[in-house]
């Protein structure tokens, strides 16, 4: 079932909350650079907020990036408690939902599933090409 109202508002508004905290007010040097909040996902109770999360480090190989996502995850791990009471405060909730940080992969998702169509279209122009010398 879809996302209800109150779920999407309150997803939305917890991204916000946590992306300018991570800009203005968490000082951890592991938080440094291009990192970004790209979805929050709200339990229907309110009770957990998944929380995706991407760092981006143009030109790096795939161990630094990975040592250096879970480095941001770690941090933030660390913030979780500052980050929940900001959420409580400025949603003004009773019940402020436990945080889970999480590694967003979709990106790499696109860029593989764009080489694998690049591979499909090239070996039918190959095909097509060999057909084409064939007559």
């Amino acid at each position: 079932m879809g996302k209800g109202y109150r779920q999407g508002r309150m997803s939305g508004e917890i991204q916000k909350i946590i992306a300018g905290m991570l800009q203005r007010e968490l000082k951890d040097p592991r938080l440094d650079g291009m990192i970004s909040i790209t979805a929050v996902d709200v339990t229907n109770d309110g009770s957990y907020a998944t929380v995706y999360v991407t760092v981006f480090e143009p030109g790096a190989d795939e161990a630094k990036v990975a040592e250096r996502q879970a480095e941001v995850i770690e941090a933030l791990e660390r913030a979780k408690g500052v980050l929940r009471r900001e959420i409580g405060k400025s949603m003004k909730l009773r019940h402020t939902p436990e945080l889970i940080f999480k590694i967003d992969r979709s990106l790499e998702y696109g860029r593989h599933m764009d080489e694998v169509i690049e591979g499909v279209m090239k070996e039918q122009r190959m095909n097509q090409s060999e057909e084409q010398d064939e007559e």
